[in-house]
């Protein structure tokens, strides 16, 4: 098996386990923002030890700037603030259309990245970026006719996307000058730091549940985070943007049948329409150099 399937096998395995969050979100019997806290909280202090045990990384962390600290804390702000309206949305709105929704993530980025940094992008990736508009849509319409409280879940997982794509954005910046690990490390303590915050605000307790609860608290750090997110961190070194794209779709695939099997969930025939439809946009966005490419081939034949 050569290095490139090794990695996409790695990359698949990780997307697996981060499509376990939903499910975990839907079974835990806590806040939004207390399951986010304890994620976060939980993973940071399972990557502590491989910090403070390696003298590059801890020289690393320590070399920081304050720019770069507040750059990390904004990270942070973003990254808790998308875990709780997302984690919020499952409240109301089903696993699959919920992660579906915040899977249109490289959709806000192209969309930023036009408007603020003026990138470009051709026609073939526009249709795309249409076509996943246009599934989302379907798939707020549907929920909506079945009850205006699922369309607010969907809403909320919308915004959810649109600030993992900040996270990412700020993460571009301060990946530049720290490792993924520090960078992980930095972005889930802060953001560890302003969930219970916003906890304490919001009067909500952090204490007192069940045994059971605090295992999957546990559960959701090792394999949401650590087996989830963590992995797919580390195959992006040697996997181009195209190819994560494109594997980082099946999460809606994995977090739809787990929550079929585990919740009982129920999913339409509209909703699979809907996201068959923002699926296939975002294969023609990520793969809108190679459709053109062929086009033009074919219209220079045709010539």
């Amino acid at each position: 098996m050569n290095k490139s399937k090794f990695n996409i096998i790695i990359l698949l395995i990780g997307v697996f386990f981060l499509s376990t969050s939903a499910i975990f979100v839907k079974v835990l019997d806590a806040s939004a923002a207390v399951i986010a806290f304890y994620r976060l909280f939980f993973s940071g202090l399972m990557m502590l030890p491989v910090v403070l045990l390696n003298k590059r990384l801890r020289n690393e962390l320590i070399s920081l700037t304050t720019k770069q600290y507040f750059l990390g804390c904004i990270s942070g702000l973003l990254l808790a603030s998308h875990y709780v309206l997302w984690f919020e949305s499952l409240n109301y709105t089903s696993v699959a259309s919920s992660t579906v929704i915040v899977t249109l993530q490289p959709i806000f980025a192209v969309l930023t990245g036009y408007l603020f940094l003026k990138e470009r992008v051709n026609h073939i990736g526009i249709m795309g970026i249409v076509l996943s508009i246009f599934g989302s849509g379907f798939i707020g319409w549907q929920d909506f006719q079945s009850n205006t409280l699922v369309l607010y879940g969907d809403f909320l997982a919308l915004l959810a996307s649109m600030l993992i794509t900040g996270y990412f954005f700020v993460g571009q910046s301060l990946r530049r000058h720290i490792s993924a690990v520090g960078y992980s490390l930095l972005g889930y303590f802060s953001s560890a730091m302003i969930l219970f915050a916003y906890g304490i605000l919001q009067q909500t307790t952090f204490t007192g549940y069940t045994r059971e609860t605090w295992a999957l608290f546990l559960c959701m750090a090792i394999f949401s985070t650590i087996f989830g997110q963590m992995l797919i961190n580390w195959v992006l070194k040697w996997l181009n943007t195209t190819t994560v794209s494109v594997v980082m779709l099946t999460e809606v695939i994995w977090a739809t049948l787990l929550s079929i099997l585990i919740l009982n969930e129920r999913i339409t025939n509209k909703q699979i329409g809907g996201i068959i439809i923002i699926i296939v946009g975002l294969l023609i966005y990520s793969y809108r150099e190679k459709i053109e490419l062929r086009v033009e081939k074919r219209s220079c034949k045709g010539k």
